[in-house]
C-alpha cells in the first residue's frame, strides 16, 4: 500500500478551505489546514507536507512571505507550492513565480484545474 500524500492548505477563507479540503480528501489525500500566515508557516515546517496550497492574502503573515521563507531554507526549498489568490493580474502571476510558487491560480479557480496541477507536481517529484 502506498502512503497517502499530505497536502497543507493555508487559506483564510474557511468556505474555500473546506471546499478544497473535501474535494482533495475524496481523492485520497491527507489534508492539513491553517487559516493564517504564522500557523501556516509553522505547520509547513512541523508537518512537512508533500505540497502546499497557499493563499497570497493571509492575515498576520502574507503568503508571499511564507513562500519566500520556505524557499530560503534548504530543507523546504523543493516543497511544491500552488499559490491561489483573488489577485489575477499578469504582474501578480510573475510575482508568484519569482518568489518561488510552482503554479499560480486565480480565485475563483476550478477544482479540476487544481487537481491537475497537483498531479503534475507529484509526477515531477517522482521522476
Amino acid at each position: 500500500m502506498t502512503e497517502r500524500k499530505r497536502i497543507l492548505i493555508i487559506e483564510d477563507d474557511r468556505d474555500i478551505c473546506r471546499t478544497v479540503e473535501m474535494h482533495l480528501s475524496s481523492l485520497g489525500f491527507e489534508i492539513l489546514t491553517a487559516f493564517d500566515g504564522p500557523d501556516g508557516l509553522e505547520k509547513a515546517k512541523s508537518s512537512r507536507p508533500d505540497l502546499i496550497i497557499l493563499d497570497l492574502g493571509l492575515p498576520y503573515l502574507p503568503g508571499e512571505e511564507i513562500c519566500r521563507e520556505l524557499r530560503r531554507d534548504e530543507a523546504y526549498r523543493d516543497m511544491p507550492i500552488i499559490m491561489v489568490t483573488a489577485k489575477g493580474t499578469d504582474v501578480d502571476r510573475v510575482v508568484g513565480r519569482v518568489i518561488g510558487a510552482d503554479y499560480y491560480l486565480s480565485k475563483p479557480f476550478n477544482l479540476d484545474d487544481l487537481e491537475k496541477k497537483i498531479r503534475i507536481l507529484f509526477e515531477k517529484k517522482v521522476s
